[in-house]
């Protein structure tokens, strides 16, 4: 009997990841397909839908030629949080979907945090504030700021939930995703109707939330026919990629702190039991299981602060890169070490399109510290990662005050490096562990979904039996004194800069 198989489809920010893996949890085939990303005014950021779903057909078309498609037994999403994809009476998208890391919204976070009676009251109905990159902000802006697109929306989606859209004709979103609107009871698992009533938004226009791993519908004839997956295969609803890319990594339980290095940053621990959000410094969401939470914090910018400046500044890079064949990235990090740890001073502050965690300010600005005439091109790269790898820190010091952290599982881009493994160690004072497939990311975690809801495992906790360690990187005692001093210049800066940011942005900048 040949094993069974999974798709797993993570509708990333920078691209579209397609993987297959069988039951053991081998995968099988991975492809990756890039789309871009459009900045119309500072501080907005916007994709087209039709541009996530043609990076899915075509990631789709590059990996199923190569496993038998008869053993294939489900497919589940993980996708970029937050964005708002608005839809007309005929589920046809109203305009561009504004993302995750659009901080456009701050007026309407402001006036529902105010109308729903501060923010202790507003954690009452939610258990989280109301960020500027949730999606319930985006439906505000919308009803203030383009009332005429309002008027035309009859639902929404969130990235992932148009991609399972077009593959079936269901709509619906995960209570993950659900979670990530800003108007989701997440104690309750359903939609907060008494915020929704404060908003004054219609009930109707929030899709019906259901459990990740839940059947969503088939894959219709047509998309069959684009794709090549079976017809009539079994669609689970999947989850957000803050959650379920840890879920990938085989955290669905306390203890072990997932940190993930993507486009975006994400420091979070699976819990067993719901917990309150004291002063809302953390996000508590659904987790992709029912009877399971998860408690994160996600810095806006991490390895996207890595892939900007290898972009901007490392054209040299680039060019030995294409001259050799060799990946950009491991050119970029034999030049940071040839610094030290703490880059000689130089600190690096990752708020290249605000912040979120643990500063919710749209208008914080990146920066370079430090610089002086002895700093060199290795001062400056390693800054980057030490500076991603500090706003990083300071959520895990939220975690660690919230309950007991053991050891990180880590995942995303910035795990593939050993020198930014090892930074990790050294700054977060905890071992760090690569897990099996973790270069997949949220993808994995949607295999594990649609394992669940195939049948292939009984639940998540079986599932996470197929998530080996690879790699194991423990701290070195050496290179904490540099780091820790460096941490605490880091930690000084925000404060520091804060009425900078706001003046700056008070002038449009």
């Amino acid at each position: 009997m040949n094993k069974r198989l999974l798709v797993g489809l993570d509708v990333g920010t920078s691209g579209a990841k397609c993987i297959v893996a069988d039951e053991d949890g081998k995968v099988l085939a991975s492809s990756t397909q890039e789309y871009p990303l459009y900045t119309p005014r500072p501080g907005w950021a916007e994709q087209e839908p039709i541009d996530w779903w043609n990076g899915v057909v075509r990631g789709l078309q590059a990996i199923l030629p190569k496993v038998n498609k008869e053993d294939i037994v489900g497919i589940s999403f993980s996708g970029q949080m937050h964005g708002l994809v608005a839809l007309d009476k005929d589920l046809n998208v109203i305009r561009p979907a504004m993302l995750w890391c659009d901080q456009r919204t701050q007026k309407q976070c402001d006036w529902i945090t105010k109308k729903a009676g501060g923010l202790k009251k507003l954690l009452t109905y939610t258990n989280n504030q109301m960020l500027t990159g949730y999606t319930g902000g985006k439906i505000l802006w919308l009803r203030d700021e383009e009332p005429e697109n309002f008027e035309k929306m009859v639902t929404f989606f969130c990235p992932k939930d148009y991609i399972r859209y077009m593959l079936t004709g269901e709509i619906g979103i995960d209570v993950s995703d659900a979670s990530g609107t800003g108007f989701y009871n997440t104690k309750e698992r359903c939609w907060s109707d008494e915020l929704i009533e404060i908003a004054g938004l219609p009930r109707s226009i929030f899709p019906e939330a259901h459990e990740s791993t839940e059947l969503a519908g088939h894959v219709t004839k047509e998309a069959a026919e684009l794709t090549g997956l079976p017809e009539g295969l079994n669609v689970y609803f999947g989850g957000g990629d803050a959650v379920i890319q840890t879920t990938g990594a085989g955290l669905v339980k306390p203890g072990i702190i997932g940190v993930v290095i993507g486009t975006s940053g994400n420091v979070s621990m699976g819990l067993d039991r719901f917990n309150d959000n004291p002063n809302g410094d953390l996000q508590m969401f659904c987790n992709n299981e029912p009877g399971l939470w998860h408690a994160f914090g996600c810095p806006l910018t991490a390895g996207g602060a890595y892939r900007w400046y290898r972009d901007e500044l490392c054209q040299h890079n680039i060019a030995e890169a294409k001259l050799t064949g060799e990946n950009v990235y491991n050119i970029m990090g034999r030049e940071a070490e040839n610094s030290v740890p703490g880059s000689h001073g130089v600190i690096f502050t990752p708020y290249l399109t605000g912040e979120r965690c643990p500063y919710p300010d749209p208008n914080a600005r990146a920066s370079f510290y430090g610089l002086s005439l002895n700093t060199t091109r290795a001062d400056i790269t390693r800054s980057v990662m030490e500076g991603v790898t500090y706003s990083l820190k300071q959520i895990i010091d939220i975690l660690r005050a919230f309950t007991p952290c053991e050891k990180v599982y880590t995942s995303g881009g910035g795990s593939v490096s050993p020198l930014w493994r090892q930074m990790q160690a050294d700054i977060f004072d905890m071992p760090v562990y690569t897990m099996s497939a973790a270069s997949e990311g949220g993808a994995y975690g949607a295999i594990m979904v649609a394992g669940v809801g195939a049948g292939v495992w009984k639940n998540l906790q079986e599932a996470c039996s197929i998530v080996k360690v690879e790699t194991e990187t423990l701290p070195i005692k050496a290179n904490q004194a540099a780091y820790q001093d460096s941490f605490e210049i880091y930690d000084k800066i925000y404060p520091a800069l804060k009425s900078v940011y706001d003046f700056s942005a008070s002038k449009g900048f």
